[in-house]
């Protein structure tokens, strides 16, 4: 039996109506997955180079996984799973439906085989196509086939992330795309804007979509501060190394500092010394460090760092959206296909904010006053990592532009670098 079914006075032909641009967004986004594949040999999707990356195979599946698990299953009574193992294979944490495969060991997965993934994707896609243009419980599907398009949205860019560090530890350092890399001249200066803050409203406000952790709008008080006209620079970062930043213990936070030392980290990932020379590594080049494009690939700790060694400070995400709402501007996102982060435009006000790089904010990640996650597995989704990571703002260069809004929370662990994370510094009025 069909869960809340709609009223029989509701007509195929009006149902149909209502879902058709849904369809299409949904049939964008998942052509858009495999776009992201189209230059990758068989082997190349099976790689985990350690246990925080996936495989592209396993993303490809999980995505598949959680319309399957979220809206075929319990909205359409005639569907059929495509294997009874892949709901635990392709399970990431959402415990409430069963325990998943182990993280880890993803990489061992050589079956089921990218074709017969990419079956049970065509496999899910047309019962989606069929579900989508029939009866059922029209608001309910329609609210989880959205969430679940951002939720593939997002794994895009954590496909991109994870291809690249697996790509890294091979000494032939295959280039994911290889293009040619244009850049500008010499970064704009660094300057600074002042905001007068004040009584704020704040979180999502709109009928758009959104994830629950953007929830909801609320008042805060800002003091005034000064935030920079654009992100630092590979030039700006590289500076810090040569100053021996991170051999300064009165730059780190304590925990960073002990993450600093039991890693050894003396540079950004993906740099390397070439005949002395710093070089980086990077989607769609390996050469010498382009000095005017943003750092990126930084953890928390090294852009907390980074902000002392400048006399500067991380912005909260409070002031981050309070600037975002004043200074739009048009961000590089995955839809212009550069796969590296450019410097920014000489503009006067605030650059950079939209798309680029993520960019770290001291603000831990916490519910907002009001919050209430989602109810069942599903609000597994964002609430339950509500302890220990930190918010970043912004969106970076393989962030889909349909996916992100001005009131997007990402978060991670500080130590994490892996992600398309930069530096915005700030400082008190």
């Amino acid at each position: 039996m069909r869960n809340n079914p709609v009223s029989p006075t509701v007509s195929t032909r009006d149902i149909v109506r209502s879902f058709q641009p849904l369809l299409e967004t949904y049939l964008a986004a998942r052509r858009q997955s495999f776009y992201l594949c189209r230059d990758l040999e068989d082997e190349d999707h099976q790689l985990q180079a350690a246990p925080f990356v996936s495989p592209l195979k396993w993303h490809l599946a999980h995505v598949t996984w959680f319309f399957e698990t979220f809206i075929l299953k319990p909205f359409m009574p005639s569907y059929r799973v495509f294997h009874p193992k892949f709901e635990m294979l392709f399970n990431s944490y959402y415990q409430g439906v069963g325990l998943p495969f182990e993280r880890p060991k993803r990489g061992v997965l050589s079956r089921p085989t990218l074709a017969e993934v990419c079956r049970y994707r065509h496999y899910v896609d047309e019962a989606m196509e069929a579900l989508l243009t029939s009866e059922g419980d029209v608001e309910e599907i329609k609210k989880r086939t959205l969430l679940g398009i951002n939720h593939e949205q997002q794994h895009q860019e954590l496909m991109l992330m994870d291809i690249k560090y697996n790509f890294f530890q091979n000494p032939l350092a295959p280039i994911y795309r290889p293009i040619p890399a244009v850049y500008p001249g010499p970064a704009d200066s660094l300057t600074w804007t002042e905001l007068d803050g004040g009584l704020v409203s704040l979180g999502h406000a709109d009928s758009g979509f959104c994830f629950d952790n953007e929830m909801p709008e609320h008042q805060v008080f800002l003091n005034p501060y000064h935030l920079a006209n654009r992100l630092v620079t590979n030039g700006e970062f590289a500076a810090f190394i040569a100053a021996d930043g991170y051999r300064q213990p009165s730059l780190w936070l304590s925990d960073g500092w002990d993450w600093v030392q039991q890693n050894q980290v003396r540079q950004p990932l993906y740099w390397q010394k070439v005949a002395g020379e710093w070089h980086e590594y990077g989607l769609n080049h390996h050469g010498p460090l382009l000095e005017s494009a943003p750092v990126c690939h930084i953890s928390y700790y090294e852009a907390q760092a980074f902000a002392t060694w400048m006399g500067c400070r991380l912005p909260t995400e409070q002031e981050w959206e309070f600037a975002s709402k004043t200074w739009v501007g048009h961000g590089q996102f995955l839809e212009a296909d550069l796969f590296h982060p450019l410097p920014a435009p000489k503009a006067p006000g605030i650059q950079q904010l939209w798309g680029t790089v993520w960019e770290w904010t001291q603000s831990p990640y916490t519910p907002y006053p009001g919050y209430q996650h989602t109810e069942g597995a599903l609000g597994e989704y964002n609430g339950k990592f509500m302890c220990n990571q930190w918010v970043l703002r912004g969106g970076s260069f393989a962030t889909p532009q349909t996916h992100f809004r001005q009131t997007y929370r990402n978060f991670f662990y500080p130590s994490d670098r892996w992600a398309f994370c930069g530096i915005r510094l700030a400082k008190n009025w």
